[in-house]
């Protein structure tokens, strides 16, 4: 069977609809997904500030853990450091792909990628 392996979902959104519990990748289609994926890491980038917001990744209701955004600026490209790594979390298929906002940005949209590998 093939494996693919990088960006699982992403979202770019912006700061007036990323309140305090949002789920921010909601309208994803890649949210949930019929194959067997593996979360490996991802990037929170944006925001006004560095450490400004964060999210908790969660698959269902198993909890990834909390993200803080790497640096400011939505339009920047993402830098190595940007990549925050995570021991590799099993999302069966049918199971859904939360990131929910703990602390929101105040100004500055924010991009959020989850990467792992899918097969």
């Amino acid at each position: 069977m093939a494996q693919q392996a990088g960006i699982l979902v992403s979202t770019a959104e912006g700061a007036a609809t990323l309140t305090v519990g949002t789920d921010a990748i909601r309208n994803e289609r890649k949210k949930t997904s019929s194959r067997l994926r593996y979360i490996t890491g991802l990037t929170v980038v944006g925001g006004n500030a560095i450490n400004e917001a964060a999210v908790d990744v969660y698959i269902e209701d198993y909890f990834v853990g909390t993200f803080r955004n790497t640096h400011s600026g939505v339009a920047a490209a993402l830098m190595p450091d940007d990549f925050q790594a995570v021991r590799a979390a099993a999302s069966p298929p049918g199971s859904a792909i939360s990131a929910i906002v703990r602390t929101a940005p105040t100004v500055s949209p924010l991009y959020i990628a989850i990467y792992g590998i899918e097969r």
